[in-house]
């Protein structure tokens, strides 16, 4: 077990480069496996999470090459296995895509019920919907859930609510399906479009990702390919938010700003200035932030992901701002987390009302999630004194090498090992 001592009262200034995007590349090592020959994947963030996919890949029976930073090539020839074990699974949520890249391999799959950041109720009652509409049988049995089709059969599926998880699994599933699929009210992240673009690179027919609405011609074969994953928009956003937090001045480099729109926005309302080039944003904070005010909701609305990490630059504002969580019920763990540092924030039901104007202080925290702990990091790195952070595991499921990134950009953060 380790965790992070963050000094306080740090000013951020430098340049800093953005990894590729981990919600992505958690969708799509699972869909190189309905390759028929070799695939490279570029740009993979070196998190937890992309380390554990390659585990579960490897123990399918698929054989996996490193070919230097960031960058594997999977030979999926091999794969043998359609039952993933729980001791992987439960580790990150995302291993839900092996349902739809197993089926569409094997006709069949048997996956325990995932695991990942304890964000409130996150069902996956639409892919089940969506994998039944397609013609597979869907059980599930002693914590697994367990699906098989002989031939699955476009058709016209509307998800009930927004859903990036069903979305792109009901994509996996339809690639091969005999004949169409209409894809309806789903999600438009970029994410959902780097994966269709990496599916439509193997041979699949896809169109309409990044709409809402994705049409799918069934393919009967599939091959190989060489991709290089996006940008990722909330590592990018993270160090968006912490030169602005610090006062600092920092150039975020090798991003997509369309990407961030949302969020730059809102930046530009507390009243911090933003260059923004083609890849690149230049942030330069402000040592007065004005109060506001923030809904999330799905692409292209504010990301629930950064929800957490604005939190504490409005504790700076003088006057109240209000955050509304939209999409996750249980995503304001980290708040009981500031208020231990002396923040004054309220919870009334999916609203955050932050009073600001205070000043934070160092204590001892532990990180709920993986937004979360970046968060209570931008704090730290605000407040006075020293900030212990405990449950940091949370935080290497998705950020690559964090807080060298940040002390390369003059931010004082030690991983230190706990007895």
């Amino acid at each position: 077990m380790e965790h992070f001592v963050v000094k306080g009262e740090v000013t951020l200034e430098g340049e800093v480069v953005t990894s590729g995007a981990k919600n992505s590349s958690v969708a799509i090592l699972p869909a190189a496996l309905m390759a028929g020959s070799p695939v490279t994947v570029e740009n993979l963030p070196l998190i937890d999470d992309i380390f554990t996919l390659i585990e579960l890949i490897e123990y399918l029976g698929a054989e996996v090459k490193t070919n230097g930073s960031g960058s594997i090539t999977i030979y999926p020839q091999k794969l043998q296995r359609w039952e993933a074990p729980y001791e992987l699974v439960s580790k990150l949520r995302a291993s839900y895509y092996f349902l739809g890249s197993l089926l569409t391999r094997f006709k069949k799959a048997v996956i325990p019920l995932p695991g990942g950041c304890p964000l409130g109720p996150r069902p996956i009652d639409q892919h089940i919907k969506g994998f039944r509409a397609l013609g597979a049988r869907v059980g599930i049995q002693h914590g697994s859930i367990r699906i098989e089709a002989e031939q699955l059969t476009g058709t016209e599926i509307y998800l009930d609510v927004v859903s990036v998880g069903a979305t792109i699994n009901l994509m996996l599933a339809a690639v091969t399906a005999q004949g169409k699929t209409l894809l309806e009210n789903v999600a438009k992240e970029p994410e959902i479009v780097d994966i269709a673009n990496f599916l439509n690179a193997i041979g699949a027919n896809i169109v309409g990702a990044g709409t809402d609405e994705i049409k799918i011609t069934g393919v009967k074969e599939l091959g190989g390919t060489s991709h290089m994953v996006i940008p990722d928009r909330i590592e990018a956003g993270t160090f968006i938010l912490a030169a602005a937090s610090t006062n600092g001045r920092v150039l975020i480099k090798d991003i997509i700003p369309k990407h961030l729109e949302s969020l730059t926005a809102k930046l530009k309302e507390l009243g911090v200035d933003l260059e923004v080039g083609e890849d690149w944003v230049y942030v330069k904070g402000c040592p007065c932030p004005q109060p506001i005010n923030i809904k999330t909701f799905p692409y292209p609305g504010f990301p629930t992901d950064l929800q957490a990490l604005i939190m504490p630059v409005m504790t700076k504002a003088k006057g109240s701002s209000v955050i509304t969580e939209n999409v996750f019920e249980g995503r304001f763990k980290h708040v009981d987390e500031l208020k231990r540092m002396g923040a004054n924030i309220r919870v009334d039901g999916r609203s955050a009302i932050v009073e600001g104007g205070c000043s934070l202080s160092g204590a001892q925290v532990r990180a709920t999630d993986l937004r979360a702990g970046a968060a209570l990091m931008i704090a730290g790195m605000l407040a006075k004194g020293e900030t212990v952070i405990s449950g940091i595991e949370h935080i290497d499921r998705g950020y690559e090498k964090i807080e060298e990134k940040l002390n390369s950009l003059g931010a004082g953060i030690k991983r230190v090992k706990q007895e």
